[in-house]
């Protein structure tokens, strides 16, 4: 699209925090109301603000569905009063728990802790879903930092998060969301209740931030395909209702429309079963992450050896790096000394439209569209400003 520039296909797209990703949305939000700090994203004067956040829109995805999102597409363009931020990033992974972290804390994912959809768990060291908690009854020992929204709060902004109900007060919204006022979405298809919400919500002071959430368009490009119709009808429907919300919240609340991360279509005879290769499994404990991004947890002293079996067998087909050298590479961001040894012993970026799979996750095998890789598709996503 004109104005925007995204990599090659086969480059990885590596964040610059700091610089554009979404740990740098709220802070400069912030700085519109006064809490210091700078806008590292260029956003217009305003004291009310909503956020859409829509779950598995990328910036590419936009740019190549136009003609069935007009609205945002329009603003992506620059059509719109103010123009795009060209290179909004998420972070790595490119995954819905570190992104929504990320927003939330204004941290990148190597300070936060939240580092993927699963690792090893440093208290138990047995497998956590860092989605859902499963196993895990305290999410805040292991992202214990305050979030930006609860900055926000207690500085006086009205802070509201529109949500499905059954968010509330769960592991993910604990480490990500906590700080701000709950309005439970009970009927996501009431699109007039969740207009009702975000109004409510941003109109309830002479300051405000709001956070609406959108998941369905991450769930049918799982389930169905970027590629496929349903993905389209829901891209028109989200496009149609964020239109309606800007056109019924009040002239000076600023909406934002940005993603969690993109997403790409995994071809049946490019995934990888990890069980299926036996020079795969030598001297692999375990395997956790995302089809696109796996962090492998080795036995001792095995990190090597393991990472130089794996580049040999993928081949151009992913990116195998050490631990150390993940961080070095400043794909995380600086990391801290507690968060450092939840990422795996070697971390295996996949390339193309390759996955990589494990029996231990038999769900995954049911995925059509994936994302956690660095690829432009999987990392961009849009930020735009109404």
């Amino acid at each position: 699209m004109a104005g925007l520039s995204y990599p090659a296909a086969g480059q990885l797209t590596v964040p610059r925090y700091g610089h554009g990703t979404l740990a740098d949305l709220l802070p400069a939000i912030g700085s519109r109301l006064g809490l210091g700090g700078e806008d590292l994203v260029g956003l217009p004067p305003a004291q009310r603000w909503v956020v859409v956040l829509i779950d598995g829109l990328g910036a590419l995805q936009l740019a190549d569905h136009a003609d069935h999102a007009p609205y945002l597409a329009s603003l992506l363009r620059g059509e719109g009063e103010h123009a795009p931020f060209d290179g909004f990033t998420a972070a790595v992974p490119s995954t819905t728990a570190t992104s929504l972290t990320t927003l939330g804390t204004g941290l990148a994912p190597g300070q936060h802790g939240i580092i993927g959809y699963s690792c090893r768990n440093p208290r138990s060291g047995q497998f956590l879903n860092m989605l859902t908690w499963e196993g895990e009854d305290d999410p805040t020992a292991l992202q214990p930092h305050p979030t930006y929204w609860r900055r926000l709060s207690e500085a006086g902004t009205e802070v509201g998060i529109v949500a499905p109900a059954r968010f509330d007060g769960s592991g993910l919204t604990s480490v990500s969301l906590a700080g701000g006022r709950f309005f439970p979405v009970h009927d996501e298809r009431d699109e007039d209740q969740r207009i009702h919400l975000v109004s409510a919500a941003a109109t309830a002071g002479d300051r405000s931030v709001v956070y609406a959430y959108e998941r369905e368009l991450d769930h049918t490009g799982h389930s169905q395909g970027v590629a496929s119709a349903e993905w389209r009808r829901q891209l028109r429907r989200i496009d149609a209702l964020t239109e309606r919300l800007r056109d019924e919240l009040p002239d000076d609340v600023r909406i934002i429309v940005t993603g969690d991360h993109g997403m790409i279509d995994i071809p049946t005879d490019e995934r990888i079963v990890v069980e299926d290769v036996p020079v795969l499994q030598r001297g692999v404990e375990m395997v956790a992450g995302e089809g696109r991004l796996r962090q492998l947890y080795t036995e001792p002293g095995q990190a090597e050896a393991v990472a130089a079996r794996w580049r040999n067998e993928l081949g151009d087909r992913a990116v195998v790096l050490t631990r150390e050298e993940a961080v070095h590479r400043g794909w995380y961001g600086p990391v801290a000394d507690e968060v450092l040894p939840r990422y795996g012993d070697v971390t295996v970026a996949m390339l193309g439209t390759w996955a990589l799979m494990t029996r231990g996750l038999p769900g995954e095998f049911g995925l059509v569209g994936m994302h956690g890789s660095l690829t432009a598709a999987e990392m961009y996503v849009p930020l735009v400003v109404d």
